[in-house]
């Protein structure tokens, strides 16, 4: 399984879940995605995204002040509104 790596330490909410959404539209189900993340709304605006689209989270950790989701992509439907191609 490939393993992509997003670091978006530094940003607050809601640029965090949202980068974290348009990563997961570009990976192929089954592919992963390694977050990583200062701002604490995170713990909860991420987990309930994956949630919503079906996505899964493996692992969430906490090191010193950083929040490291380790994630890959559902295999299931798409939410509504994807197409699985990139529209840019």
């Amino acid at each position: 399984m490939r393993r992509h790596d997003l670091d978006l330490r530094g940003l607050k909410c809601p640029l965090p879940v949202l980068r974290t959404a348009k990563a997961l539209r570009d990976l192929a189900p089954g592919e992963g995605l390694s977050v990583r993340c200062t701002d604490p709304m995170a713990a909860i605006d991420i987990p309930n995204l994956l949630r919503e689209r079906g996505d899964h989270l493996d692992r969430m950790l906490r090191d010193d002040g950083v929040l490291i989701f380790e994630i890959h992509r559902g295999i299931g439907e798409m939410p509504p509104g994807e197409t699985g191609e990139d529209a840019a």
